[in-house]
């Protein structure tokens, strides 16, 4: 590569190693893999590699759910491009000025090469002509899934990918693929090459040691906070069912001295920002209480554990919370707390959906900076 080295850039993980030679030669892709497992390099850098930056045009354009994620995402480009100053990226997202946009779209000394967004904002800036995809040359949907799974944000991609050219390489990525979503997913494709995986037992996370605590309602705050006491925490994300309980549980943890932050749809998108950097920054902030809106693919580094205060119903949330705690084959742990035979039967399913048995929490604990294991540990690992 010119600019970028493959070698030192991109890690040995499997699915890279397997699907970036097919993105580099402009292949639709179609890729499916657990959750931390480097699916973002794959784009970034064929994409990079790729592109040929003409002023005033975009070339490559990608969408994702959540305004954090592009966010995340554009940084990533910034990162991989820091050699080629030619190359501008922007990330346009609601919750902003949409003025800001436009006059940065509007000049052609501005105007991004790369567009990362998310697809509300992105489709009204197409519909008001601010942005004109007729140059766009690659065409990326991060998380997929999520984007296609509802029929609004299904609508707007909808629309983006009419607004772009027929010829165009289009890449999808997510941890999670039903058979439903599939066949939409297809609908955008031209004869892809397609890495699924049909065993769920390849997309368990390796590096997450999983367990389960029955407990009642009541007693969530306390077993939370021995927990946190207990373990040798970088930082760890507790996962909640809704905007007021990751308020109020965070406000409780810092009556009881937990450096803590919390992070929900509802939150003004500078408020949103503020945590998202403060976390990242990992100086201060050692717990975040979040819905899902931090479930899937943003990546923390310092993050060790996750907590799942409520039970998610469904195993792709599961699947993407737990993830948080293991990225890129690092070593973490995944809690989740049953106080409801819903609550049970949800985390059967999850055991049944990935062929694993995740042991009860040892009373001992866990260690988890040095990657040492307890027996408890030691018998998560073995199943």
């Amino acid at each position: 590569m010119r600019y970028i080295n493959l070698d030192s850039d991109v890690g040995s993980l499997e699915i890279q190693q397997t699907c970036i030679p097919q993105a580099l030669i402009g292949g639709d892709i179609i890729c499916q893999a657990k959750s931390g497992s480097g699916k973002t390099a794959i784009f970034v850098l064929s994409t990079l590699q790729q592109i040929e930056p003409v002023d005033g045009e975009c070339s490559v354009l990608v969408l994702c759910h959540t305004r954090e994620l592009a966010f995340q995402i554009r940084n990533e480009y910034n990162r991989f491009s820091k050699y080629m100053p030619e190359v501008r990226t922007s990330v346009f997202y609601g919750g902003t000025k949409v003025t800001e946009d436009i006059a940065i779209l509007r000049s052609p000394e501005t105007h991004p090469h790369i567009v990362v967004g998310t697809p509300g904002r992105l489709n009204a800036l197409v519909r008001d002509k601010h942005l004109r995809l007729g140059s766009v040359r690659m065409f990326v949907l991060d998380e997929c899934d999520k984007m296609l799974e509802g029929v609004e944000m299904r609508r707007d991609v909808q629309d983006i990918f009419r607004a772009t050219p027929r010829q165009k390489q289009v890449m999808m990525f997510s941890a999670t693929l039903s058979q439903e979503i599939l066949p939409i997913c297809r609908k955008f494709l031209q004869n892809p090459t397609e890495h699924l995986v049909e065993d769920h037992v390849e997309l368990a996370l390796d590096g997450v040691r999983q367990f389960h605590i029955f407990l009642p309602e009541d007693k969530k705050i306390r077993k939370l906070v021995d927990i946190l006491d207990q373990l040798d925490i970088n930082q760890v994300m507790v996962f909640v069912k809704s905007r007021g309980r990751a308020e109020q549980l965070s406000k409780v943890l810092e009556k009881f001295n937990f450096p803590t932050c919390y992070i929900h749809g509802d939150m003004k998108q500078e408020e949103r920002d503020a945590v998202y950097k403060k976390f990242k920054k990992g100086d201060t902030l050692r717990v975040c209480v979040a819905t899902d809106i931090f479930g899937r693919g943003v990546d923390f580094e310092r993050i060790n554990l996750a907590i799942n205060y409520d039970m998610p119903k469904e195993v792709a949330t599961y699947q993407h919370r737990v993830g948080r705690a293991g990225r890129f084959g690092t070593n973490g742990a995944g809690i989740s707390f049953l106080s409801t035979e819903e609550d049970k039967e949800s985390f059967k399913a999850v055991e049944e959906y990935f062929k694993k048995t995740f042991p009860e929490y040892p009373e001992e604990g866990l260690k988890l900076k040095d990657g040492g294991n307890t027996a408890g540990a030691e018998e998560a690992a073995a199943n």
